[in-house]
């Protein structure tokens, strides 16, 4: 299958272009050097160009403080640029699978949120032009997946990891916040998912984590446990570390629809953390 896959400089389109190419697909990979999403005409010319079979759409303004300072760019981005590319793939009769994110929701209570749970208040400029994008797909397209994630980390770019662990080299003692609970999602694990699903015409929307939850706190704490780095972690609430974005408290998400749709579920976050760490290890 010929599939065509946007931000692939990011964590998650590089590993669904490895994933691709490790099962005999082939992936047509592009960033905004060859394609600037935001740019109608060479969105139309590049994706027909290339004549794929299904797009898988991981690029993305991903920076939720600063989209709170630039929040034009940030909706040409997340919500024109993924129209553009949904109107294509109307046009190519082919399926699209957007990357979206659990911000689209609120973040309150703690009931984990379902994929057809209705979208009322995104916290942030980042949420709510992702959902925009998702509206945009909706609108264009009857063949699309809306695939919600949170927390992510791979090898290719920074994350939460990465930071803990760079703190963790001049720092003995860390506050991280303790009060927003979720699940963290490994772009390896979850590009076996994404490329298990291109195949099929399983269309709709669908949660994707890796199993079992934990806050902020708990997931630096093990991070350091795992990577055997002596940091005493201290809990602060939300309101106490302030940050320029609001932040969901819950980030729980209902991942059934997997199962009732016969793909597999990611493994559990300590596992993937430590392959992960793993990878880290090979890279140094």
């Amino acid at each position: 299958m010929r599939v065509f896959v946007t931000g692939v400089k990011g964590q998650l389109g590089h590993d669904v272009m490895n994933e691709l190419a490790k099962r005999g697909h082939e992936g047509i990979g592009v960033d905004v050097e060859e394609m600037d999403i935001t740019d109608e005409g060479a969105v139309d010319r590049v994706i027909k160009d290339a004549a794929p079979e299904a797009v898988i759409h991981c690029a993305a303004w991903t920076a939720v403080d600063a989209a709170e300072e630039n929040e034009e760019i940030c909706r040409k981005v997340n919500a024109t640029g993924t129209g553009y590319i949904a109107k294509v793939c109307q046009e190519l009769d082919i399926p699209m699978l957007y990357l979206s994110t659990d911000y689209v929701f609120d973040g309150m209570g703690e009931r984990p949120w379902e994929p057809d749970d209705p979208v009322t208040a995104p916290l942030n400029v980042y949420g709510q032009t992702k959902y925009e994008g998702e509206q945009l797909v909706e609108k264009y397209l009857e063949k699309f997946f809306i695939v919600r994630i949170a927390w992510v980390f791979g090898v290719n770019g920074k994350n939460f990891i990465k930071t803990m662990l760079r703190l963790s080299e001049t720092h003995d003692t860390l506050t991280v916040v303790s009060d927003q609970i979720g699940s963290p999602t490994y772009t390896y694990d979850l590009a076996r998912l994404l490329v298990d699903m291109i195949v099929t015409d399983k269309y709709g929307r669908y949660h994707a984590t890796n199993e079992g939850l934990c806050s902020w706190y708990e997931f630096a704490k093990e991070i350091f446990r795992q990577a055997g780095r002596d940091v005493q972690v201290l809990p602060v609430t939300t309101a106490e570390y302030g940050s320029p974005a609001k932040r969901p408290f819950n980030s729980r998400m209902n991942k059934d629809k997997l199962d009732v749709m016969g793909f597999r579920r990611l493994p559990a976050w300590q596992d993937a953390l430590a392959r992960y760490l793993e990878e880290l290890e090979k890279q140094n």
